[in-house]
């Protein structure tokens, strides 16, 4: 009882820490962009390179966390990570100087990546140790809970609240999730042992997986930043659907919720490889239904199939890499970022252009669709590469000395 107790606290503490870096920290410039732009003057241009700031921000803390392996080290950077979330929340709201806030969202995007990266690594790392199943559905609940709760608060807020105030609030906020978060994640074990006394190996697959699932997971990343950046203003663009942009943010954040939980006991069932395949299938459905069919039902419809799938596949994903690295998992997790992240800052700027000569966004939406059905593709491609990897290694296993 006190084991199963013990994984509730540390799995509580990834689920605060994610709601303080990405929640707080990241996605709640999402949904306070308008507001600042009618009361503190932000201008259109300005607001893009902020957003492109906070990826870059994010990038160089998945470039870090690739390059460490020292656990203690992880672990100091994770929590100096979780108070960097707060203050650059603070900040925010203090000034209405560019300069200053684009330092704000580059250092917010270095935090995300140490609660999100560092942090699951730690965590995914201690479920080993204690013989605890290597998922980390639970865990990643708090990205979804994070967006969920972002949208959810700016609406409640912005009865009372000008844009100032609600950065405050938010700041606020970090400091409560900030408690937990830091508490409840014990010091990492480097005996290199789990808890019943086995030694933790590596069992890293062939290049050639490697590549190919860094060239899917890119073409996940423009799934996904062509959505999560461009739905709210697409959306308010739609016939018939003015204004519904925060309601469809909402919805995307309740369809991630659940949805990395729903995922393991899927990939529990089929593997990992068809729950990618069918996640992205999904997706895809989820990218496409506002401009194919369109309508509120159909589109909302849409954002809780996108937010339920493109946060399955990096939960999928960066359960891999535990499985593949055991004893360092933030290290294939931060390779993986590196790949996803290219595509965050390709994705937007692909988008803007076909905005410019095609006079919409709603071309982001196809192209995006487009390349994950290339990502798709890949995936299929993987499962014969893991066959014919597996027959490799029995054939090495059962060759005579």
């Amino acid at each position: 009882m006190n084991e199963q107790r013990e994984r509730i606290k540390v799995l509580s503490a990834g689920i605060f820490s994610l709601i303080l870096v990405l929640g707080v920290a990241r996605f709640s410039y999402t949904p306070l962009l308008p507001l600042m732009q009618q009361q503190a003057g932000l201008g259109i241009a300005e607001a893009g390179w902020l957003a492109a700031i906070n990826y870059a921000g994010y990038l160089s803390g998945a470039l870090i966390a690739s390059l460490i392996s020292d656990l203690v080290l992880k672990d100091r950077l994770y929590r100096i990570g979780l108070v960097l979330a707060i203050l650059s929340t603070a900040v925010m709201g203090m000034t209405t100087d560019v300069t200053i806030w684009a330092l704000s969202r580059y250092v917010a995007g270095l935090s995300s990546a140490a609660g999100m990266l560092l942090g699951t690594g730690l965590i995914l790392n201690w479920l080993i140790r204690h013989n605890h199943r290597m998922e980390l559905g639970i865990h990643f609940a708090g990205i979804g809970l994070g967006i969920a709760g972002c949208a959810a608060a700016v609406t409640i807020f912005s009865h009372w609240l000008d844009w100032r105030e609600q950065w405050f609030a938010f700041t606020a906020l970090g400091c409560l999730l900030l408690i937990p978060a830091l508490a409840w994640l014990p010091p990492p074990d480097q005996t290199g042992l789990t808890k019943s006394g086995e030694k933790m190996v590596d069992n890293p697959p062939s290049q050639l997986f490697l590549r190919l699932l860094m060239a899917a997971y890119f073409c996940a990343g423009i799934g996904y930043v062509v959505s999560a950046t461009f739905i709210v203003a697409i959306v308010n663009k739609l016939p018939g659907l003015a204004g519904q942009g925060n309601l469809v943010f909402l919805a995307i954040g309740i369809g991630a919720a659940p949805a990395c939980i729903n995922w393991d006991f899927i990939a529990r069932r089929t593997g990992d490889l068809n729950a990618l395949i069918l996640a992205a299938i999904l997706q895809i459905i989820g990218i496409l239904l506002p401009v194919v069919i369109g309508g509120l039902f159909a589109t909302l419809f849409g954002a809780l199939l996108f937010g339920g799938t493109f946060i399955g596949m990096v939960s999928l994903v960066l359960t891999m890499a535990g499985r593949y690295y055991p004893t360092r998992p933030a290290k294939m997790m931060g390779k993986m970022t590196l790949s996803y992240g290219a595509a965050q800052i390709l994705g937007p700027a692909i988008t803007g252009l076909l905005g410019i000569y095609l006079g919409s966004y709603n071309a982001g939406l196809y192209f995006a669709a487009a390349v994950m059905v290339v990502g798709t593709l890949l995936l299929a491609v993987l499962k014969v590469v893991e066959k014919r990897d597996a027959a490799k290694l029995l054939l090495t296993v059962h060759q005579p000395a």
